[in-house]
């Protein structure tokens, strides 16, 4: 795959970047400027998972968790280890631009790290829709929980991927 083909391919080149070719700046800065804003997005996607991960860790040291089912248990189970998970890919780019800096990798970083970013928002989606499940199995029922998980992980497919989609197609 070419250069820009990549580069399309993984979301770092498209209808933007054409339009920022009339920018005053290098290529090597237009990466700088890209793993900036991909660390910008990162720090608010870590707060949300680290805040969810922190109540996750918490919940077996309540006195209502031992009263839940086998369901629950394997809901928590399965919520907390995707939390883990978008924690660490979501810290990951940090760490690999600690391990490559200065060493004019800048280009694999940002992919490499917009790789990541997109796992990490896949482990706290299903995070979340694990978290809305639990609660809601527990403080409303197996109905409310199924019904209200289904429309709450449709919203986050909504906002999180068809409309970054339509947007790109050149939509709202």
């Amino acid at each position: 795959m070419t250069e820009t083909g990549r580069a399309e391919h993984d979301g770092t080149r498209g209808d933007t970047e054409r339009a920022e070719e009339n920018r005053d700046e290098t290529g090597m800065e237009r990466w700088d400027r890209n793993l900036i804003e991909l660390l910008q997005e990162l720090r608010v996607a870590q707060t949300g998972v680290q805040i969810l991960f922190a109540f996750l860790l918490t919940l077996p040291f309540t006195n209502r968790f031992g009263d839940i089912g086998d369901r629950d248990r394997a809901v928590y189970v399965i919520t907390l280890v995707a939390a883990a998970s978008a924690t660490a890919l979501l810290i990951a780019p940090v760490s690999g631009h600690r391990q490559v800096f200065r060493q004019g990798r800048k280009p694999q970083l940002v992919r490499t790290a917009s790789t990541l970013a997109q796992a990490g928002l896949v482990a706290l989606l299903v995070a979340m829709i694990g978290a809305v499940f639990l609660v809601l199995d527990v403080v409303a029922g197996l109905g409310w929980a199924t019904g209200l998980g289904v429309a709450i992980t449709a919203l986050f497919v909504v906002l999180w991927y068809l409309l970054p989609k339509l947007i790109r197609a050149g939509g709202p």
